[in-house]
C-alpha cells in the first residue's frame, strides 16, 4: 500500500487518470484559467438547492468572471434528484444559449449536472440513458457539452464518470443513467471547499466513501485494478474521516478524504451491492439523505455477506488498520467507527416504517447493484435484511 505523505495533502497535483483531475488547496480559484483553456464560454453551473447560497458558488463565479467567461446557476435540484428537475434544468440550459456544464455540490448537485449534460444537446428523455437499457443512438454530428465536476464532499466519488442516480417520480424508484461517450473535461478537487461542511455531513458523506470501497471490493469478479483502488480508498478514509469529523479546519484531513473519496469512486466501476441496493430505493421513497442511509443500512448487509467475503477480510482490515482479520473483528470495528461518528443505528430512525420493507425489497431486487452484491439475494431476503435495518441496525 502507498504510504502518501500528509504533506503532499496540501500540494497541487495534476493528474490524468482516470479523467484529467486539477487536486490542491484553493484551486477553484484558479478555475476560470482552466476553463478558458476548455473553451468554455458560457456554462450552466448545476447545484442543488442547499449549496446555492454557499460561498463556494460566489467564488466559482468570481473566478469565471475574472477569466471573462459568463455563467448562470440552476440550483431547482432536490436532495434525491428528480427527472422532472433534469427536464427543467435542460430547458434553462438552451434558453440560456450554455455551452457547458459545471456540476458542483454533493452528489445531488453533480448527478443532477451530469444528467443535464447528458440530455441538453439532444431530444432524449432522460430514461433512454438508463444504465439498464441499450445506449440511445444519436445523431452522428452529436457531441456532448463540456462538463466539469466538482464535489463539495468527500463522499460521493461521482466526480470522475458520467453515471448519476435519478429519482423515477412515476416509479418512486432511484435509477442509474449515463453514456460511455460523456466524460468529465475535467475534475477539480478542492479541500478547501469542505472546511465548512458541518460535522454530521462530513461523517455521513465519508462513510459513504467508505461503503463505495467495501461494496466495490467484495463484488466477486476477478478486476485488480478497481480492488487496489478500492484498498488505497479504504486506507486514506480510514486514516482520515474521523479527523476531518473531529478536527473540521484539518485541510490535511479533508484533502484525505476527497482523494479517498474519488478513488472510492473509481473502485465502484466494478460494482457495488445491496447497501447500495436498498439505500436508493429508501432515498426515492423518503428523501433521505444517501450517505446517512447507506451507513445505517452497512452492517446488516455486512453479516448477510460474511460466508461470502471470508477471502476479503484480511486486506480490508489492514487497509482500514484493524489488528484481527475475522469477520466478528471487522464488523464490530465499523459498528464502532458508526458509533464514533453518531451514526444512528436503525432506519426507523429516518422515518421509514416496518410496513415499507416489502415494497422496498421489490424495488431494491431491481437495481442493479443488488446484482453484483457478493451473495445473491432474492426479493423474501432483501426484505429481511431492510426490515432488521429498520428495527435493529447494528
Amino acid at each position: 500500500m502507498i504510504d502518501i505523505n500528509s504533506q503532499n495533502l496540501l500540494s497541487h497535483c495534476d493528474w490524468s487518470f482516470p479523467v484529467p483531475i486539477a487536486y490542491g488547496p484553493g484551486r477553484l480559484r484558479s478555475l476560470g484559467q482552466q476553463a478558458s483553456t476548455l473553451a468554455l464560454t458560457n456554462p450552466l453551473i448545476v447545484t442543488d438547492k442547499g449549496s446555492a447560497g454557499l460561498p463556494f458558488i460566489a467564488t466559482l463565479q468570481q473566478a469565471l468572471h475574472s477569466a471573462r467567461i459568463d455563467s448562470e446557476v440552476f440550483s431547482e435540484v432536490a436532495p434525491n434528484p428528480r427527472d422532472a428537475d433534469i427536464a427543467l434544468a435542460r430547458e434553462t440550459y438552451r434558453r440560456g444559449g450554455h455551452d457547458s456544464v459545471i456540476a458542483i455540490g454533493g452528489g445531488s448537485g453533480m448527478d443532477a449536472g451530469k444528467a443535464t449534460a447528458l440530455t441538453a444537446n439532444n431530444d432524449c428523455d432522460v430514461w433512454q440513458f438508463d444504465f439498464d437499457r441499450d445506449v440511445p443512438v444519436l445523431p452522428a454530428d452529436h457531441v456532448f457539452p463540456r462538463l466539469i465536476c466538482i464535489p463539495t464532499t468527500a463522499g460521493t466519488g461521482a466526480e470522475t464518470e458520467s453515471t448519476a442516480m435519478i429519482t423515477h417520480m412515476d416509479r418512486g424508484m432511484k435509477l442509474c443513467v449515463w453514456h460511455p461517450e460523456l466524460k468529465p473535461s475535467l475534475t477539480l478537487l478542492d479541500p478547501e471547499i469542505t472546511v465548512g461542511l458541518p460535522s454530521a455531513l462530513t461523517a455521513w458523506t465519508g462513510v459513504d466513501a467508505m461503503v463505495h470501497a467495501i461494496e466495490a471490493y467484495c463484488v466477486p469478479d476477478y478486476h485488480p485494478m478497481c480492488d487496489g483502488i478500492a484498498l488505497e480508498a479504504l486506507e486514506l478514509i480510514g486514516r482520515w474521516l474521523p479527523d476531518a469529523v473531529e478536527a473540521p479546519d484539518n485541510v490535511m484531513a479533508r484533502g484525505g478524504m476527497q482523494i479517498g473519496a474519488c478513488l472510492a469512486g473509481v473502485s465502484f466501476l466494478k460494482g457495488l451491492g445491496l447497501v447500495h441496493a436498498i439505500s436508493h430505493m429508501v432515498g426515492a421513497e423518503y428523501d433521505t439523505h444517501h450517505g446517512l442511509t447507506n451507513a445505517i443500512v452497512l452492517p446488516a448487509v455486512l453479516r448477510f455477506n460474511a460466508p461470502a467475503i471470508e477471502d476479503k477480510l484480511p486486506a480490508m482490515s489492514r487497509a482500514l488498520g484493524i489488528q484481527n482479520a475475522d469477520f466478528e473483528s471487522f464488523h464490530s470495528a465499523i459498528c464502532e467507527l458508526l458509533d464514533r461518528l453518531a451514526i444512528p443505528v436503525t432506519l426507523s430512525e429516518l422515518g421509514v416504517p416496518i410496513e415499507a420493507a416489502r415494497r422496498l425489497a421489490e424495488k431494491a431486487h431491481q437495481d442493479a447493484a443488488a446484482g453484483t452484491n457478493a451473495r445473491q439475494a432474492d426479493v423474501e431476503t432483501i426484505e429481511r435484511l431492510i426490515v432488521e435495518a429498520i428495527t435493529v441496525g447494528r
